[in-house]
């Protein structure tokens, strides 16, 4: 069970930073902040995005992305077959959300928003020495729920 005070203040890079301590990934981070818009749980949440942190650990789509692009889905997805003026919704809702992101951080890849892939051992550590987990990760899942805040 995870503790109710720490995950529930307004998220800002501190807590960002407590929850990656903590081992939860940004993917995990960005759908719990607004799980409440969603009708679901923190547990829920964050058990539904575990396996999308750091590009799903490729260094491909950045787990903020991926973690907003699920919540996007939970909000405006459709269930109706055949559907197209709904799917249509979403796939909009998702470019807004992508290229906002992208125009923030020159791209969508983990890889190329941190200068390094941390699938890749020798660059991870570069990762871990510039302390970038700490600093710009934190920046950008706090921007990536920003954008996805207007969006739900």
């Amino acid at each position: 069970m995870i503790s109710n005070n720490l995950y529930d203040k307004k998220l800002t890079k501190e807590v960002v930073v407590n929850m990656f301590a903590d081992g939860y990934d940004c993917s995990q981070v960005v759908l719990s902040n607004v799980c409440d818009k969603l009708g679901i749980t923190k547990e829920q949440a964050l058990k539904t995005a575990a396996a999308f942190g750091g590009g799903m650990w490729h260094g491909e789509t950045c787990g903020c992305v991926v973690g907003a692009l699920i919540a996007l889905g939970l909000k405006y997805g459709t269930v109706i077959p055949k559907d197209a003026d709904g799917k249509n919704n979403l796939l909009q809702k998702k470019a807004e959300f992508e290229k906002e992101f992208c125009d923030k951080f020159n791209s969508c890849i983990c890889r190329e928003i941190l200068g390094h892939d941390l699938s890749v051992p020798e660059e991870m550590q570069m990762i871990q020495e510039k302390k970038l987990l700490q600093t710009k990760c934190p920046e950008v899942v706090c921007i990536a729920c920003e954008i996805l805040e207007k969006m739900l």
